[in-house]
């Protein structure tokens, strides 16, 4: 087991979960709120999230892992299917010791957010579902960005990723390529084969056949501005999940980190809203 020493005082270290290596972060909460699961995008190591985290209460305790092949979690054998990812993250819950959790899922992250839902009903208390779809039934994206978006070039390149930020996200990197200076620095890829890993987890999948099924209360937050997930696809998850509300904010698909002040005070305040009938 490694651990790691942060600026942010995250705990930070390497747990074995059903023989796959998994780089945790845990930010200590107070002990008074329900713990927080962040499942990040295509890619993104768990560095990348560190504003939203900021921006939330100090009270609620986060937990964010690098998904296999990403960061500093090593390529699995062979590709987990967003099934057998959610299976995994039960798992690790349990090794960690968290009965329930919140879970916050975005882009990528977001279909397995709803995977976990779905599945474990009784292990996600509340979802956040932050610049996602449903899958392969879903409203695409720009083809120019999509097509920017399928190695991980990108994360390699900061110059490309400052270049070509603004196609592919759209909203405030379009105008401050300083936000994209700073999220090329932070990006670290992990391998080719553990990106095309998570580019296969969730090839035919769909949530479309049972969100309607997601009882949890649950919060939609997408950017009017997003190149890669237009916002109708927020629009058609809000009609299809009973407990949804959505939340739209003027800027794009890094929205969560470009706009963190913002919507870490909205998530806050859902997370900490009384719990309906």
């Amino acid at each position: 087991m490694e651990s790691e020493t942060t600026r942010s005082q995250d705990e930070k270290r390497t747990i074995i979960v059903d023989g796959q290596p998994l780089r945790i972060a845990i930010r200590r909460g107070d002990g008074t709120r329900t713990p927080l699961l962040l499942m990040n995008g295509i890619g993104i190591n768990l560095e990348v999230l560190q504003p939203f985290v900021d921006a939330l209460d100090p009270a609620i305790e986060v937990l964010r892992f690098d998904v296999p092949g990403t960061g500093g979690s090593p390529a699995p054998r062979i590709p987990y299917r967003f099934s057998a990812l959610a299976r995994l993250v039960g798992l690790m819950l349990n090794q960690l010791g968290y009965q329930q959790v919140d879970v916050l899922g975005v882009s990528w992250g977001g279909g397995l957010a709803q995977q976990f839902a779905y599945h474990y009903p009784e292990r996600c208390r509340r979802l956040i579902l932050v610049s996602t779809g449903t899958g392969a039934l879903m409203v695409h994206g720009n083809l120019s960005a999509l097509r920017k978006i399928a190695t991980p070039r990108r994360y390699k390149d900061p110059a490309r990723m400052a270049q070509i930020a603004g196609d592919i996200y759209g909203g405030k990197v379009r105008k401050q390529p300083e936000l994209a200076r700073t999220f090329a620095e932070t990006a670290h890829a992990g391998s080719r084969l553990g990106y095309l890993y998570q580019l296969l987890g969730p090839a035919g999948w769909t949530s479309v056949p049972w969100l309607h099924r997601i009882r949890q209360p649950t919060l939609i937050l997408h950017g009017d501005e997003d190149p890669l997930v237009p916002l109708a696809n927020a629009r058609i998850m809000h009609r299809l999940i009973p407990h949804s509300k959505l939340y739209i904010f003027h800027d794009g698909h890094l929205g969560l980190g470009t706009s963190a002040p913002e919507l870490g005070q909205v998530v806050d305040q859902f997370l900490s809203a009384p719990s309906p009938p």
